[in-house]
């Protein structure tokens, strides 16, 4: 049964229309060989040169448009319906963080290629930052722990994306120590996650599954590295999933505590 979301139309509508793009993009490469259109839609930038409209790449694209519309689906549909619980400031405020922070992941697909890509990672970086701060807040567990993670994790991405916008370089020893914070952050709230019965156990696989891909994704790509393959494409997987994840964490939010384990757990 297909459960009932707050904005289940406006998310029908955004997710067709961009699935209807997509089927005339894949057509258009089916037919003229040129994959410009498709290759905009799911990598966001103008397609590599030398780029075939073979079917290993056609396949990589297709696989990342699709990933594209069920994220549309999962992200812009909203909670679910029904009383709404009360909101204070520290859930409302995280909730907000979270949202802002789906956004932010999205935009560094869509600004990879532009001159200025490097200060949309920055404010991606700030943006994650305040969502360590707030969401620590609704945790019930290890708070101080999970804080001090994120806060070196993505606040030391933060700093080190400034000062590489004013020229300054940064030790590989400090990025590798901020992205193990950064994973054990992430890390910490999933187990938070999966020890309260705000967030569904589909909120929960998600987050798994975008912390888990980009290690598969690295055997998974070999197949595809050759020149004038499309494995940017890839790329695409990972931030989906976060995507969803951090956008679900925000739907759950909105929900009132103590729900039936059963309705938590058959959420999808």
């Amino acid at each position: 049964m297909l459960r009932r979301h707050r904005l289940t139309l406006p998310a029908l509508l955004v997710t067709g229309l961009y699935g209807a793009a997509l089927t005339v993009a894949v057509v258009v490469a089916l037919i003229s060989g040129d994959l410009g259109p498709l290759w905009w839609l799911t990598v966001f930038a103008a397609v590599d040169e030398g780029v075939a409209a073979t079917g290993q790449n056609l396949l990589l694209l297709v696989l990342a448009g699709l990933s594209w519309a069920w994220g549309i689906w999962q992200i812009l549909r909203g909670p679910l319906t029904g009383p709404p619980s009360s909101q204070d400031g520290d859930t409302l405020w995280p909730r907000v963080a979270l949202y802002g922070a789906t956004a932010t992941t999205w935009s560094l697909h869509v600004t990879a290629s532009w001159i200025w890509a490097d200060a949309v990672a920055v404010i991606g970086s700030a943006v994650m930052w305040v969502v360590v701060v707030l969401f620590t807040r609704v945790l019930g567990r290890d708070r101080q722990f999970t804080r001090g993670a994120g806060v070196l994790g993505y606040g030391g991405f933060t700093v080190i994306g400034v000062l590489d916008l004013v020229g300054r370089s940064v030790p590989e020893a400090v990025e590798m120590l901020c992205g193990l914070a950064g994973l054990a952050w992430t890390v910490l709230v999933l187990r938070a996650q999966g020890d309260d019965d705000r967030w569904g156990a589909a909120t929960v696989a998600y987050g798994v599954a975008a912390l888990v891909t980009p290690f598969f994704l690295v055997l998974a790509a070999l197949p595809f590295s050759d020149e004038g393959g499309a494995v940017e494409a890839l790329g695409v997987f990972p931030s989906v999933l976060t995507m969803i994840w951090l956008a679900r964490s925000a739907h759950d939010l909105a929900a009132p505590r103590h729900r039936p384990a059963a309705q938590a757990t058959s959420e999808a």
